[in-house]
């Protein structure tokens, strides 16, 4: 009994002794695996032994407890032995648990299943089989990470907190040293405090550990001596004096006067020397750098790379060893053990008593030290949060402590009244200490704090599993990504060949139906042969006539030239005329100056009478003002059409002559043209066989048919030649005469106009003087609507300054650009008038007719309109009739509108979308129980949806009620399609005559109405075309009794973006000292807008809003120039439509700092110079102050800003901005409406997301308006499971897919540029798509699912999504979205409260019309149009090329920019001109040329330039025999080209290199030559040619020619290019555009340039020449400024499939290598935008496998796999771009670089761009436009 009891003791021990023997012994001789990653040393015998063991016995099998289980098993609870799960990493577990004793392999966890902290396992997911240290950087030697994770297949380090980077690779910030150094750490900077106190970590150099910027006078390494020149204690006292020795140098500890050096001895021949301050500074540099070359010394000594590599080696070789001898000694010791084994069994029965004993205290002792440890952690833990709080207290004291002095500063506070508020925070502190404790909340806090814990592993658990899931989704999106582009370039192949296919079929069709006639037509051939015959002779006899007509042609042209000669005879007499015209201009300006002093008169009283009356009768003024605006404008307009007609009269006699000369020139060449046709017609019966009968006659009579016609042509051109006498002429200036008395008629009538107006005026003044009323509200609001009608006589002296420009005899594109000046005064006057907010009273028969600036097509989706209404109950004749018309807004055919009128005692709201009425009845608060003072009203429509507001505020108090009321439209209609021309808004009543809907046919309002908002406009009654009955006498306006609406006007301002305020002589209200402060609140949800600017000449201050960011720029005449100052690390957005509160601080004339929200954002220092600066400018400026030369290159942008401001303080003093003199377009208040984001700009890597409570799959109504150029991208993703509804357009149609189900819009045009409307319904039973009110449905084959929860929030997104779809996000605008939800009424979605935006702008639509579509060849090098490859575009043979999207794509997108660029990406140019140059072969080079060209050839061409030399135009034939050139040598034009031997030469004798534009007409005809430059030199040779002869052959070399072109026939310095700029080129009166190809050509930039090479949006690329190649080593250095922040940079590619490429994508930069072995790359992401506007360096090194990328001195690198076969190649560079052959599938970039390179260096050897072998595409040499 005793040995079976003990059995269970003894058999493990067996066990382990036969295991152990039979593995020593088997293990002789094998090698000992070492694990060089640092994992622990485990033979892989014994891993086997462990898995080996774990498999012996049956998992569940039961074993006697005497026996126990074997080892790798544990046995349970039942009595079970059961194997470790110890994920073989460990052979032993515990009893009862299974938990794993002694993990091997540096792994740990109850199961062996998880890495120590700086340890990483060798799988993504699961139990790792072994973890090795961190390779951050280093593994094992130099591991400064946390932990660390695997994330897309690297590893990502959780750094300790001194490092910093992927792989904690370098030092954080505020710290020192060199970890890939190994013994280095990462050591704080220590600069004993004489660093910058802004900066939140000291500022020293990041590997050294040297101070950079030592302050307070000090320097040296870590700034602890004082600067030369001065003394003190640097480190302690910090009290560095200037020595005061008179410019000689003193101790730098006592300042003691140092004596200068001995001067040597006379009596010896060595010079005189006398140690001046140089000598001293250099001493102490020389110190410095012994100092550094020791501390360097001590650095490199530390390096010992390969010894600690040599020390493991020999550790491991000493435990090999030892580790034999141990076997060998337990092999021997086996023996002994076994005899000893029987001892040990006598011994069992007492060790099985123990065992028990010990068993049970173990399991108390077990019990005892999990309590233990427990406790201990909590106290660790409360250590850590207790010394948390020590630092968060001390952070709090220092915090105080730097902000009591800030405090000290701003508050200019002595030291005694500091002294006393520093006291009574004490007292204030020790009450505090004296209160009770926390106690019982800290005990709460305990145990929520213990909650959380709990919540907290839970979570990081999940986060664990979420992250091993998502590592593996993007490998398979990356999979299913390449199979998407597989699948596409199939589909694509698939319906290519489909089209062949069908093309074949088309082709065989025709064929055999040709075959068919063919066989026909050969019957009837034989039949018909003898009467084509007799047809032949008697055609013989009938061209004959050509031949008379021919010889008459001639006669023709002998009195033609008769006729040419009448006409240069008549040239003194037409030169008279033009003299006598002359004159009449005279009279015609001096009418018109006598008409413009009679204008001004007229406005001098009418400007006399506005400021003479009260302010009653500024309502009045508003309409005046604008009436007679309009009718100056009028009058002024007409009088320019007749001074235009006037000076064109004698060019329209000069056209006429030149006109009969072209007339006979084309219609000679049209007779011998049908002449030549005849003769083929005779030679074509004889040779040809195939024609039939039918076919002969029609040619014969097509022949009569020609003849008839140039016979009548010719008769009227006779006529024509002999009616253009001198009568003509008379004729035309008895019309302009005429024109003349017209305009002194327009005088009178603007005399007649504006009398009446006077009149009326002084009337209504009168009227309005009787008018008493004691409401202080409606006094303010008068005097409000004074103040903004008061601006309008402001704008009437530089309306008359326009004016006075007419009395001068200017030209007529002055006197244009005067009249539009006017139309923008008046504009700005209509802004004015928009933000009167003065009521108007109605009577019943009068009415206004509103002038609202909103795009009706804005209001087809969406339409809100808000105004105030007050009822005038006492009214008799209110009470006879109470149903009233309020307002209507719609086509004037009653169809389609929106209007409100009172009905039955309700408010009632009626709108119409084409179909019926939807009247909405407000029947909860009935018209008669309104109060007698003034209501507010809101309609909304939302597509189909209709809303009704009515807020009624309380006399006595805060309290408001509401009510509202719903509808909608039963029918299909939707949309509101108002017609511009017809549409009208009239309020109060109609004008006479028009027809109202039945609905709203009612009689007219009584009582006061003022209108509020239209969509998110400002608008107001006194903005109007015209109004009707209405008289101040009776009607005066209402009074304001209660200013419940007009609070917040009070405090705040809306800006709309045309207005600005201007404050004058600032400092009346403070002065610039020590201290100057400005501050300003500003509310907005736009992107970019001008907040504060001041000016004083060249001198400027100006803070902007630029994407949503602030960007502050000033000039105070600093020798460096002007400084910026902007938020580039992203701190403070400001447009999220909330207050923010803005602050500039200028302190000491020498700091400027930014504070938002009271957080300082960003300080710089400049030269100290105070601000020389008067008058500031608020939320805009006139225009030309921004257009202005001098400050608009220094803006990022000149628009005005969009928003509410409010608390503009200079030195803490409040101005009232509506008071200030200058302020012009403002108005109080902040509407909600014009803050909402209704709209979003995507650029198709965009998308916005938010989370609501809805289910698309089950009721759902959606809505949005679009806009894009695009054919193709996502709109809207919803996703529920693995049901997906989206919305997107494919090819230019709209498609609805929801889970499978596609319903797709028939029309493939939606990608137009205009605005279109998607309607999307889902019901139980059907699908529905409606675009533009056109429906299409399907069948929903799911409407037995079972309904998801509606309470569950899900996300939904616009413009694309963050998942890889099948389909590109959105480019382009969505606007005015709404969708059914469970949490809320419909209404229109905020996109500012999304919770998700990523690179969308949410204001603004930079999407303008499509441009026509490019015809373009694609050449070998030619720069082709990017996703466009597959498309086959037409061309029509006998036409012109028409304009194209090439180039001129360029103007219509001039501006747009994307969101996190500073620049737009193509800078402001002139429309349709083009920049020449920087290269000898820049040109264009067009492929079509006309038939008639060899006889008639008439260019035209617009040119500026400098350069004295260059092409302009040239053609030629193969041989250069026949060729026409116009180039420029000497700075003079020369017109040359051949006729047969002779070469014609028309050389113009002024020089036009003058840098101003010049239209030049050159004519090659068939026997003259003409050059006409600026329509005033005409200069022609005349020659003997036959123009039969004179062929040329394509192509037309436009700006330059190809490499060895014109050499035979031009002098070579004209050969190369013209340096300069082209437009308007245009082909005997056709516009030539579309070029066949384009070899550095760019559009011609305006504003600033400098050095650099300018890649446009258009492509291009750069291919240097042979001298400059990309081998296995070397290093580029090159700088950008981008304008996208994606493109590729450099690519070079060799034959053998191996590439380099250097792209940029979103701001990140990245090369990519194939070295033949496989693919590699580096990438760098900079923490500011490498698109900010600024210049930034990039290099790149190659060493064999090892490529490092540089940019702006963040660096990293990669080593790829070493190919032994490499090989040297030398292929070309390109830079740039790259064609689109030789880019790789795998390359994500694709796109080429735009923006500008410069200083590119290759192995330092710089690389002219100029001297490349190839620029093709738009690319400029050189020049680089600098905004």
């Amino acid at each position: 009994m005793a040995l079976i009891s003990a059995w269970p003791l003894i058999s493990p021990v067996l066990f382990f002794l036969r295991c152990f023997s039979s593995s020593t012994a088997s293990s002789e001789g094998s090698v000992f695996q070492f694990d060089i990653e640092g994992s622990s040393a485990v033979s892989t015998q014994e891993a086997t032994v462990i898995r080996g063991q774990q498999q012996a016995v049956a998992t569940g099998s039961w074993v006697p407890f005497a026996e126990g289980c074997q080892e790798g098993f544990y046995r349970t609870s039942s009595g079970k032995c059961s194997p470790c799960n110890c994920n073989g990493n460990a052979n032993r577990c515990l009893d009862g648990s299974g938990i794993c004793v002694d993990c091997q392999r540096n792994t740990t966890g109850q199961h062996c299943e998880q890495c120590p902290d700086g340890f990483i396992g060798d799988t993504v997911s699961g139990a790792p089989t072994f973890c090795q240290p961190c390779p951050c950087p280093l593994p094992a030697l130099a591991n400064f990470a946390v932990s660390c994770y695997r994330k897309s297949g690297s590893v990502r380090c959780v750094c300790k907190e001194n490092y910093a980077g992927p792989n904690c690779e370098r030092c954080a910030p505020g710290y020192y040293g060199n970890p890939l150094l190994i013994g280095s750490t990462c050591k704080k900077c220590d600069c004993n405090g004489n660093s910058d106190p802004n900066l939140i970590f000291e500022d020293c150099d990041e590997v050294t550990g040297q101070c950079r910027n030592c302050l307070h006078h000090t320097s040296g390494f870590k700034c602890e001596r004082c600067a030369p020149g001065y003394y003190g204690d640097a480190r302690f006292a910090k009290n560095c004096t200037a020595c005061n020795c008179g410019g000689r140098m003193c101790d730098s500890q006592t300042g003691e006067c140092l004596a200068d050096s001995p001067e040597v001895s006379t009596d010896t021949d060595c010079p005189t020397i006398s140690c001046d301050k140089c000598i001293w500074d250099l001493t102490d540099d020389i110190r410095l750098s012994v100092l550094t070359i020791d501390e360097s010394k001590s650095t490199l000594l530390s390096i010992s790379t390969g010894v600690a590599a040599q020390r493991r080696l020999n550790d491991l070789n000493l435990t090999t060893t030892h580790l034999q001898e141990a076997m060998s000694k337990k092999k021997n010791h086996a023996v002994l053990w076994t005899i000893q084994v029987d001892d040990v069994a006598d011994e069992m029965n007492d060790l099985l008593r123990e065992a028990e004993t010990l068993d049970e205290q173990g399991n108390e002792a077990s019990s005892k030290g999990r309590l233990v440890q427990k406790e201990t952690t909590e106290i660790n833990s409360r250590a850590s949060q207790l010394v948390q709080q020590l630092n968060n207290i001390r952070d709090n004291i220092e915090e105080i402590s730097s902000k009591s002095k800030y405090y000290a500063i701003q508050q200019e506070l002595s030291p005694e009244e500091i002294a006393q508020k520093r006291s009574v925070a004490e007292e204030m502190l020790k009450e505090i200490k004296r209160r009770k404790p926390f106690t019982k909340q800290r005990q709460l806090a305990d145990e929520e704090e213990n909650a959380a814990e709990e919540l907290l592993q839970q979570i990081e658990a999940f986060h664990e599993k979420y992250n091993d899931t998502r590592s593996l989704v993007t490998d398979v999106l990356e999979q299913l990504s390449e199979q998407d582009v597989k699948l596409s370039d199939l589909e694509e192949a698939l319906d290519e060949a489909l089209d062949y296919v069908i093309q074949t079929e088309d082709i065989n069709r025709e064929n055999t139906a040709r075959l068919q006639r063919q066989e026909k037509q050969h019957e009837s051939i034989k039949e018909q042969m003898d009467e084509v015959n007799s047809i032949l002779l008697s055609a013989t006899t009938i061209l004959d006539g050509p031949q008379k007509v021919n010889s008459e042609l001639s006669e023709v042209l002998k009195n033609a030239s008769g006729f040419y000669a009448e006409i240069d005879g008549a040239k003194k007499e037409l030169q008279e005329k033009t003299a006598n015209l002359s004159l009449f201009d005279d009279d015609l300006v001096e009418k018109a100056m006598h008409h413009a002093h009679n204008l001004r008169r007229l406005a001098d009283e009418l400007d006399g009478n506005l400021y003479g009356i009260d302010s009653n009768g500024l309502v009045q003024r508003a309409i005046n003002a604008s009436n007679v605006y309009e009718n100056i404008a009028g009058y002024i307009e007409e009088a320019n059409k007749v001074a235009l007609l006037a000076l064109n009269t004698t060019n329209r006699v000069k056209d006429a002559s030149v006109g009969i000369d072209t007339q006979v020139t084309y219609h000679k060449g049209k007779s011998e043209e049908l002449l030549i046709r005849a003769m083929q017609l005779q030679r074509t019966p004889h040779d040809s066989s195939g024609y039939t009968m039918a076919d002969t006659r029609w040619q014969v009579n097509g022949t009569f048919a020609r003849m008839s016609a140039l016979r009548s042509q010719l008769m009227r051109a006779i006529a024509k030649m002999q009616s253009a006498e001198t009568e003509e002429a008379r004729e035309r200036l008895e019309q302009a005469q005429l024109k003349t008395a017209e305009a002194v008629s327009a005088t009178t009538t603007v005399t007649q106009a504006t009398t009446p107006m006077d009149e009326n005026v002084r009337l209504w003044s009168q009227n309005l003087q009787d008018f008493q009323h004691n409401s202080e509200a409606y006094d303010s609001a008068v005097h409000s609507a004074g103040d903004a009608v008061k601006k309008l006589t402001e704008v009437f002296p530089q309306l008359l300054d326009k004016l006075r420009r007419v009395e001068q005899k200017a030209p007529a594109n002055n006197i244009s650009s005067s009249i539009q000046r006017i139309r923008e005064l008046i504009a700005q006057t209509r802004s004015v008038a928009s933000k009167v907010q003065v009521s108007m009273m109605f009577e019943g028969q009068s009415a206004v007719e509103v002038n609202p600036k909103i795009n009706v097509e804005e209001l087809k989706s969406f339409t809100s309109m808000s105004l105030y209404i007050k009822l005038h109950k006492d009214n008799p004749q209110l009470a006879a009739s109470p149903d009233r018309f309020i307002l209507y807004l719609g086509n004037k055919n009653a169809k389609h509108y929106i209007g409100l009128a009172i009905k039955n005692d309700n408010l009632v709201y009626i709108y119409n979308l084409g179909s019926q009425d939807v009247e909405i009845p407000l029947d909860a608060k009935p018209v008669s129980t309104w109060p007698s003072y003034f209501s507010i009203i809101k309609i909304e429509r939302i597509g189909r949806h209709g809303k009704m507001f009515l807020t009624v505020p309380s006399l006595g108090s805060t309290a408001e009620e509401k009510f509202i009321k719903k509808g909608e439209v039963l029918g299909p209609g939707s949309l509101l399609n108002l017609e511009p021309e017809n549409a009208v808004f009239y309020v109060g009543g109609v004008p006479p005559g028009f027809k109202l809907p039945p609905s709203l046919n009612l009689p007219g309002f009584i009582g006061c109405l003022e209108l509020a908002t239209l969509n998110d406009d400002v608008i107001s009654l006194y903005n109007f075309k015209h109004v009707y009955n209405i008289d101040t006498t009776t009607s005066p306006p209402c009074a304001r009794d209660k200013l419940a609406f007009t609070q917040s006007r009070a405090v705040s301002y809306f800006f709309d973006g045309s207005g600005y305020a201007l404050a004058r002589n600032i400092e009346r209200r403070g002065k610039f000292s020590q201290v100057t402060r400005f501050d300003i609140e500003v509310r907005t949800p736009t992107d970019n807008g001008l907040i504060l600017l001041m000016i004083n000449g060249s001198m400027f201050f100006s803070l902007e809003m630029h994407n949503g960011f602030l960007y502050l720029r000033y000039d105070f005449g600093f020798s460096n120039g002007p400084v910026l100052l902007e938020d580039s690390m992203k701190k403070a957005r400001i447009n999220d439509a909330k207050f923010h509160e803005i602050s500039i601080i200028y302190h000491n004339s020498k700091k400027m700092i930014l504070v938002v929200d009271r957080r300082h954002i960003k300080s710089v220092d400049n030269e100290r110079t105070a601000m020389p600066f008067t008058d500031i400018y608020i939320g805009g400026a006139p225009a030309e102050i921004l257009h202005s030369s001098s400050i608009s290159s220094h803006l990022a942008g000149s628009i005005g800003f969009k928003g509410c401001m409010k608390g503009f303080q200079f030195q803490k003093k409040d101005f009232n901005l509506l008071e200030e003199p200058g302020t012009l377009g403002i108005s109080y208040g902040c509407p909600e409406d014009s803050l909402m984001s209704r709209n979003a700009y995507f650029n198709g890597e965009s998308f916005i997301a938010s989370s609501q409570k809805v289910s698309l799959f089950t009721e759902f109504e959606g809505g949005f308006n679009f806009r894009t150029l695009q054919p193709s991208g996502l709109l809207f993703y919803y996703s529920e499971g693995s049901d997906v509804l989206s919305i997107s357009m494919e090819r230019g149609a709209v498609v609805l897919n929801a889970s499978g189900t596609k319903i797709q819009s028939p029309d493939r045009n939606y990608n137009d540029g205009k605005t279109h409307f998607i309607i999307t319904s889902v019901t139980p039973e059907r699908y529905e798509l409606t675009v533009d009110d056109k429906k299409q449905s399907k069948k929903n084959p799911a409407k037995d699912r079972a309904e998801k929860s509606p309470d569950i929030i899900k996300k939904l997104y616009f413009g694309g999504a963050p998942l890889r779809t099948q389909q590109a996000n959105f480019t382009g605008c969505i606007s005015n979205a709404y969708f059914t939800r469970l949490d809320q009424e419909v209404e229109v979605e905020d996109f500012q409260k999304y919770s998700e935006k990523v690179q969308a702008s949410l204001y603004g639509c930079p999407v303008e019309s499509p441009p026509v579509a490019l015809l373009h060849k694609k050449g070998k090098n030619s720069s082709k149009a990017k996703g466009n490859r597959n498309k086959k575009v037409g061309r029509d043979k006998d036409k012109i090329s028409q304009p194209s999207s090439g180039l001129k794509k360029l103007y219509q997108v001039n501006l747009q920019r994307e969101p996190e660029c500073h620049l737009p990406m193509n800078p402001k140019a002139t429309e349709h001109a083009y920049q020449f140059g920087g290269t000898a072969n820049s040109r264009q080079e067009f492929d079509h040329i006309p038939k008639d060209f060899s006889q008639r050839a008439q260019f035209s061409i617009s040119l500026k330039t400098h350069s004295s030399h260059g092409m302009i135009l040239y053609v030629s034939d193969q041989k250069e025999n026949n060729f026409m050139a116009l180039f420029v040598a000497h700075g003079r034009l020369i017109f040359v080209f051949n006729a047969g031997h002779q070469k014609i030469r028309i050389k113009s004798q002024e020089k036009y290199n003058d840098g101003l534009w010049h239209n030049v007409i050159f004519i090659r005809g068939r026997n003259i030559g003409r050059l006409i430059i600026d329509g005033l030199r005409v200069l022609e040779e005349s020659f003997d040619g036959n123009t039969n002869t004179w062929q040329v052959t394509k192509p037309l070399y436009i700006g330059g020619v190809a490499p060895g072109k014109a050499v035979k026939n031009i002098q070579i310095n004209s050969v190369y290019s013209f340096s300069g700029c082209l437009s308007n080129l245009q082909l005997n009166g056709r516009s030539l555009t579309s070029a066949s190809q384009t070899f550095s050509v760019t559009p011609c930039f305006e504003g600033p340039s400098e050095a650099g090479t300018y890649f446009s949006s258009e492509g291009g690329y750069v291919v240097l020449d042979e001298s400059f190649s990309l081998g296995l080593k070397f290093e580029v250095v090159f700088e950008i400024r981008p304008r996208s922040s994606s493109g590729i940079l450099l690519h070079g590619h060799s034959v053998n499939g191996e590439y380099l490429n250097m792209h940029m994508r979103n701001g990140q930069v990245t090369v990519k290598l194939n070295n033949g072995i496989k693919d590699f790359s580096t990438s760098v992401t900079l923490k500011q935008s490498l698109c900010d506007g600024r210049w930034h360096r990039i290099a790149v090194i190659r060493d064999a496998n090892v490529v490092q990328l540089d940019v702006d001195s963040e660096v990293n690198h990669v080593v790829g796999p070493l190919n032994p076969k490499a090989i040297d190649h030398r292929e070309p560079v390109f830079i740039g771009g790259v064609p689109e052959s030789l880019l790789t599938s795998s390359l994500t970039t694709r796109n080429s670089f735009i923006g500008c390179i410069r200083n590119f260096m290759i192995d330092e050897k710089p690389v002219s761009f100029s001297k490349a072998a190839l620029v093709s595409g738009a690319v400029s040499i050189n020049t680089c436009p600098a905004a």
